[in-house]
């Protein structure tokens, strides 16, 4: 168990409390913020060692706030990330039944992922609040029939009654989280992912097509591709990059610095373990294929004739 201090999307209840605890800090040292924002802001000024917050949701893609801040705020690195699945319910205070419901308040991305759910109610006013668990202790406090949408938790922090449970649009809901800290790069373990972000100087054709040539020229594996706004103007665009590998492996080392050379300037995010087995298997798949293909093509040379036709 670690005893340094863990900043978090709170209050306690939330996903990314969860995801504070699976990852095994010491709850005792997790001081919760009311936005991301805060979040990313306190380990940047040194309020605490580490945040954890959400990155990316299977259902809604991305969480701007944090890449956001990463990209553009701070100059933070990823140190680990873990996945949570997501179950969603509908809750109030005891007694109130879903026909009484006049408000439900939830995060925007518990919101965004419920849509089906939600589109089944009328006369229902939606309201978007800092967080899940936020929502909740809410509720909690209201004496008007309003109810919260967020986790099993939740519901049990702040004593609420699930009304409706698994309002979630898709039931293999998930949830990304990541462990951000202000410099260190955790050492290679075989199984890791690399984050980047790509800036152009200039925007001309074939930028793009330069930069993902790089990765593949050299058999990297590309598990994320997303262009963000760069908010300095319409229509300009920056890349955000996640691959399988780790800062440490030459041809990782390689591909980067050769794209800081000729192509884009490159922030890095991080390298850093990744959930499960799969990034380790991709790449020994690419390394036979490889292995395979010079193989095969050594034995065609071995084939050219040293004479020349007369």
């Amino acid at each position: 168990m670690t005893t340094r201090r863990i900043g978090f999307l709170g209050p306690i209840g939330t996903f990314t409390h969860e995801a504070v605890l699976a990852l095994g800090f010491d709850a005792a040292h997790a001081v919760a913020y009311s936005s991301i924002t805060d979040v990313l802001d306190a380990v940047a000024r040194g309020d605490v060692d580490l945040a954890v917050v959400p990155i990316e949701n299977a259902i809604e893609g991305t969480v701007s706030a944090t890449i956001d801040g990463l990209l553009f705020d701070h100059d933070l690195v990823i140190e680990r990330e873990i996945v949570i699945p997501i179950r969603l319910h509908l809750m109030a205070r005891a007694g109130v039944e879903l026909k009484d419901i006049r408000v439900i308040a939830s995060y925007s991305h518990a919101l965004a992922q419920c849509r089906r759910f939600l589109a089944t109610l009328s006369g229902i006013r939606i309201d978007s609040v800092a967080s899940t668990a936020d929502a909740a202790r809410i509720v909690a406090e209201t004496l008007e029939p309003v109810a919260a949408i967020a986790s099993d938790a939740a519901a049990s922090t702040y004593s609420l009654c699930i009304v409706a449970a698994d309002v979630e649009d898709h039931e293999d809901n998930e949830t990304r989280f990541v462990v951000i800290g202000r410099d260190a790069v955790p050492a290679p373990t075989g199984q890791d992912r690399t984050s980047i972000v790509c800036f152009q100087d200039t925007d001309r054709p074939g930028s793009l097509y330069a930069i993902l040539g790089g990765f593949a020229a050299r058999d990297i594996n590309l598990t994320k591709l997303e262009s963000r706004p760069t908010k300095r103007g319409l229509g300009e665009y920056c890349f955000v990059i996640e691959f399988d590998g780790h800062i440490a492996d030459d041809v990782i080392a390689d591909c980067l610095a050769d794209l800081q050379a000729h192509v884009a300037r490159v922030k890095f995010l991080g390298s850093y373990p990744v959930t499960g087995v799969a990034a380790a298997a991709r790449r020994d798949e690419v390394v036979a294929a490889r292995a395979s293909a010079n193989e095969w093509m050594l034995q065609l040379r071995g084939r050219i004739s040293g004479e020349g036709i007369a």
